[in-house]
């Protein structure tokens, strides 16, 4: 069993269900890797190794008395820090929340125990999950062990550096302006961001949401197959479970849809930004990819990038300035203290009828591209407008801070129209990982994960 952190969830999930290995083998392989590899890059800050070890002794009883183990049967799995695990602490890269132990699980975290998962660990997050990049005062700093020097992405930075490096096959992140995109993107690894309402959400550890998150935070899968990511959102949704009332967006739509007709709007330069060779190249090779497999791909105007932008930043400001300010001051985080700094001198302060304007605004922008998707049923577009970035790029200068932002447009547009996306890790030749970005409509994920199939190999671990 020793080379398990090599296998997909789809086939440690199969061989449990099969009696070929028990769950109890794989979670003692996963613990070992965890110890092995883990102190060097820092991904996994709270080890799960007693809670872990009962959970497989779980599922290997379930099977042995004949009952259902469900999809992720024995599959090792990561939990970001920012959600409910009952026992844990819900730090979100605070000290401040050291002590804020859950009493109860989250949904999502639920809906993988229910689903088989065994939980090996929690992974790392920037202070408040604010940053592309993944260190903070509480946990220290998690290392990308793809590429040494670049950043592992962020918020969900821990988990992508996890699943990269084999300490679990599905790696729980969130998402609200690319913290499942980008660390699948930096980490050479497949994530998939849903759309609101598909997984839901809840934290009993702390206060409900602000608008901003009600409208745009999701929590989603990270792995190193798309089929994994087919798996883990069927799991991370509770399919078939029922609705869940604590989210009170949660909609539970089928995982499949009607068929689609195969095309793709090819955008190189979202609203004409700057975009690198390398990213240009990688998403023309993808577009010759996907026509080899049937689709019909043309670069076409889409709606707008830049304008939706503003309004994405201004909400997600709002709910940090009413909701966060003052945490932040409190927790102290160096890095904290300089994104908040830079973000409030980029984003005016927004009163009552700047709120009122932003929603409508974003209602708008929403019927134009839900309107675009109805006709282009994917957009295929940068992940960034650069290759990933040296690690801590955005606290080196205001400048460096401007230039990080403007790259992150295509992930920080998405969440606003609460639009899913997909990452698909195209090219581990280079320095660095290279890949590509696809959208849909709202709770066509099945759309996304049938071309990113097309496009992305199950990749090697770190």
């Amino acid at each position: 069993m020793a080379g398990f952190h090599d296998w997909t969830a789809g086939e440690i999930a199969a061989r449990v269900s099969a009696g070929e290995v028990s769950a109890r083998e794989v979670a003692e392989a996963a613990l070992a890797r965890v110890e092995a590899v883990n102190p060097a890059v820092n991904a996994i800050v709270a080890r799960c190794d007693a809670e872990a070890l009962a959970a497989a002794d779980a599922v290997d009883a379930a099977r042995a008395r004949g009952e259902a183990v469900g999809p992720l049967a024995g599959v090792p799995v990561t939990v970001k820090v920012n959600v409910d695990q009952k026992g844990q602490p819900t730090t979100n890269g605070l000290r401040l929340q050291a002590g804020l132990v859950a009493e109860s699980d989250s949904p999502v975290v639920a809906n993988l125990r229910k689903a088989g998962a065994v939980i090996v660990g929690r992974t790392n997050t920037p202070a408040f999950s604010l940053r592309w990049f993944t260190r903070n005062a509480l946990h220290g700093a998690t290392v990308n062990p793809r590429a040494a020097g670049v950043t592992p992405g962020g918020s969900s930075g821990g988990a992508g550096a996890a699943v990269a490096a084999g300490l679990g096959a599905v790696g729980h992140g969130t998402d609200i302006a690319g913290s499942i995109r980008y660390p699948a993107y930096a980490c050479g690894v497949h994530g998939l961001r849903p759309s609101i309402g598909r997984v839901p959400a809840y934290n009993a550890s702390g206060a409900d949401r602000l608008i901003g998150g009600q409208l745009m935070a999701v929590s989603g899968p990270l792995a190193r197959s798309v089929a994994d990511l087919r798996l883990a959102l069927g799991a991370m949704a509770g399919t078939g479970a029922g609705a869940d009332a604590r989210d009170p967006w949660f909609i539970g739509a089928p995982l499949e849809g009607a068929p689609l007709a195969k095309r793709v709007a090819l955008c190189l330069a979202p609203d004409g930004m700057a975009v690198a060779a390398e990213v240009r190249a990688a998403l023309e090779a993808a577009a010759a990819r996907l026509v080899a497999a049937g689709y019909v791909v043309e670069e076409v105007a889409t709606p707008p990038w830049a304008e939706a932008m503003e309004v994405q930043l201004s909400l997600w400001m709002a709910d940090m300035r009413h909701g966060s300010a003052q945490a932040v001051q409190r927790e102290g985080d160096a890095d904290a203290l300089f994104v908040y700094d830079c973000l409030s001198r980029i984003v005016p302060v927004m009163d009552f009828d700047g709120l009122m304007k932003a929603l409508q605004a974003r209602a708008r922008l929403t019927r134009l591209w839900r309107g675009f998707l109805a006709e282009w049923p994917l957009v295929l577009c940068p992940v960034s407008g650069e290759v990933p970035f040296p690690d801590h790029l955005d606290v080196a200068s205001e400048a460096s801070f401007a230039r990080v932002v403007n790259a992150q447009m295509p992930q920080i547009v998405p969440p606003l129209m609460g639009l899913p996306g997909i990452v698909v890790t195209t090219d581990l030749s280079g320095a660095v990982p290279m890949g590509v970005q696809m959208l849909a409509d709202w709770h066509r994920e099945d759309a996304l994960l049938a071309a990113g199939e097309v496009l992305g190999a199950v990749v090697p671990v770190a």
